[in-house]
């Protein structure tokens, strides 16, 4: 059982797209905390059905249930008593691996997620944002940033934007696609 540390301390997008493209077969994020019985039980299902491994993907902000009801000081503090540190990763690979008697490992890219080669998909979103903002300064409207909207470019003022998380909401249709392929939500 591979659980994988994708970054997302306070949303979940990186881990549920990373995890919907890599097969995981559970993805745990900050906005779902997570019932480790039932991620256990995941990886059981999946050994019973003749399928011996499992992919876990984990946003480095994910939290269990109990956390969830405690606020970020009483919890950090509870980890760090168990000698966890921030993350959960960690603590869910030594749960798994205690629940289901299935070795467990833990792998943490960090920030080598950010790099590689753009593609082409990513050099044609940059040449229509920076085409995009290039009018915006023609015309002199400052104190916005560039966006896709429902495939639209498009400005959003920095006020109305800067400084505050976007998480993955409940009805968001990847997690839809997630639950309907059968991927464990924890």
């Amino acid at each position: 059982c591979m659980v994988i540390e994708i970054m997302g301390n306070k949303a979940g997008w990186l881990t549920l797209y990373a995890g919907l493209a890599g097969g995981a077969d559970v993805i745990l994020l900050p906005e779902v905390p997570y019932d480790i019985k039932k991620v256990a039980q995941a990886v059981e299902a999946r050994a019973k059905s003749k399928k011996p491994f499992s992919i876990i993907a984990v946003a480095e902000g994910a939290m269990n249930v109990e956390e969830a009801r405690m606020k970020r000081k009483d919890w950090m503090a509870k980890r760090a008593e168990q000698g966890f540190g921030a993350t959960a990763t960690n603590r869910i690979a030594q749960a798994v691996q205690k629940k289901t008697g299935m070795e467990t490992r833990v792998c943490i890219p960090g920030h080598m997620q950010r790099g590689g080669s753009p593609s082409a998909y990513d050099r044609v979103l940059a040449t229509q944002f920076g085409s995009y903002a290039a009018k915006l300064v023609e015309i002199e409207r400052y104190g916005v940033t560039v966006a896709m909207v429902n495939n639209h470019v498009t400005a959003n003022p920095l006020v109305d934007i800067a400084g505050k998380t976007r998480g993955v909401p409940d009805d968001c249709d990847m997690l839809n696609v997630a639950r309907s392929m059968g991927i464990s939500l924890g």
